[in-house]
């Protein structure tokens, strides 16, 4: 079936990107100077969307130097830690500099393998592309616990991407649910105007921010840490621990006066009980709980039994189609602003290699010259 828009034009190209964040625009800029046809599909109506909902005073804990997309480097001092108006300018300012072909307003219903390539199905259209990468990136469906359908509907719930400033948090004490970086910043910040406590599933390990007068990451960058595969012997240790940078629990109860609690198991009313037999009341519970991905609109043989994801460095085994920016997709820094470059040239490379080969096998055979 051909794929056409509302005109009844065959709208065609080389490269579908889906997603139009930092995972999407690091890949867009290795498909521009190949000089592909492509186009990148982003659902929301501005750019970096993801960054926009994130909290007001948010820092990366990455210094600007770590924080560059191919190609422009991030601008500022080096050595400070851009905030997230920062990274929405730079993000915004990348695809409008680089005149990246990104389409806002334009999410993607389905991708699905049609006449040697793939469909991609939007509200009123289609377009068919010859390969597909999925960048919707790490950040896609926040994850509540069921647990908190047992709050007092009086007790104020926000996930951590409704969560903007002090100011909108009514009086009285607060909990926030989830010990990872997130989590701890949001306390750190609250507990300047209420009484924080925080839950703490799985202790984290915390590294501190600075380290003999240089950020840390200088060091784990050098050490190779931030490229450290996933199928290598600490890269399967190290992915399913989340590291803390520039927090930790001594300094959160000592310097912040936030009391730590152990993991929320239970809700009854407007009381929420600890795995350490202690309990409070709060006047509002902010779940920094993280997120799911959601590839449920890829219809392809790419997913296992149990609807997990199978690639390898984010190329499935269905030719053509990729994923970008996934945590712990090849490293460490994969999903991370300053490392998704390495995996997005390496999937441009293979979009490359795939375009040769099939290009090659579509010319006529020559006749031999007779001698």
């Amino acid at each position: 079936m051909s794929a056409r828009d509302d005109t009844g034009v065959v709208e065609r190209r080389e490269v579908v990107v889906v997603g139009g964040g930092q995972a999407g625009l690091a890949v867009g800029y290795f498909l521009k100077q190949q000089g592909r046809n492509f186009t990148i599909l982003e659902a929301a109506d501005q750019f970096a969307a993801v960054w926009r909902e994130r909290w007001d005073s948010l820092k990366l804990f990455t210094p600007a130097r770590f924080d560059s997309l191919p190609g422009r480097p991030f601008p500022g001092d080096p050595d400070s830690y851009p905030g997230r108006d920062d990274v929405v300018a730079y993000l915004t300012d990348y695809a409008r500099e680089l005149k990246l072909p990104v389409e806002l307003d334009s999410r993607v219903r389905a991708v699905r393998q049609a006449d040697g390539g793939y469909r991609v199905e939007l509200d009123g259209r289609a377009i068919h592309a010859q390969q597909v990468v999925i960048a919707t990136g790490p950040f896609q469906v926040p994850v509540t616990p069921a647990i908190a359908e047992q709050l007092d509907p009086d007790v104020v719930q926000l996930h951590s991407t409704q969560y903007r400033n002090p100011g909108q948090i009514p009086a009285g004490p607060v909990l926030v649910v989830g010990g990872g970086n997130t989590g701890y910043q949001i306390a750190e910040e609250l507990v300047r105007s209420h009484d924080v406590h925080l839950s703490i599933g799985p202790r984290q390990t915390p590294l501190p921010q600075r380290l003999l007068g240089r950020d840390v990451f200088t060091y784990l960058n050098a050490l190779g840490v931030m490229r450290v595969t996933v199928s290598s012997r600490l890269g399967s240790r190290l992915q399913y621990r989340e590291t803390l940078i520039g927090s930790s629990p001594i300094a959160a109860r000592r310097r912040h006066r936030i009391h730590l609690h152990a993991r929320t198991v239970e809700i009854s009313g407007r009381e929420v009980r600890f795995a350490d037999q202690t309990s409070v009341t709060p006047a509002t519970v902010i779940w920094a709980t993280g997120f799911r991905l959601d590839h449920s609109f890829v219809q392809a043989p790419v997913f296992d039994d149990a609807g997990r994801l199978e690639h390898q460095r984010g190329v499935t085994a269905s030719p053509g189609l990729y994923f970008l920016g996934m945590p712990w997709q090849h490293t460490r820094g994969s999903a991370l602003l300053g490392w998704v470059k390495d995996d997005a040239q390496f999937i441009a490379h293979r979009i490359a290699e795939l375009a040769d080969t099939r290009a090659r096998a579509a010319m006529p055979e020559r006749e031999p010259i007779p001698r």
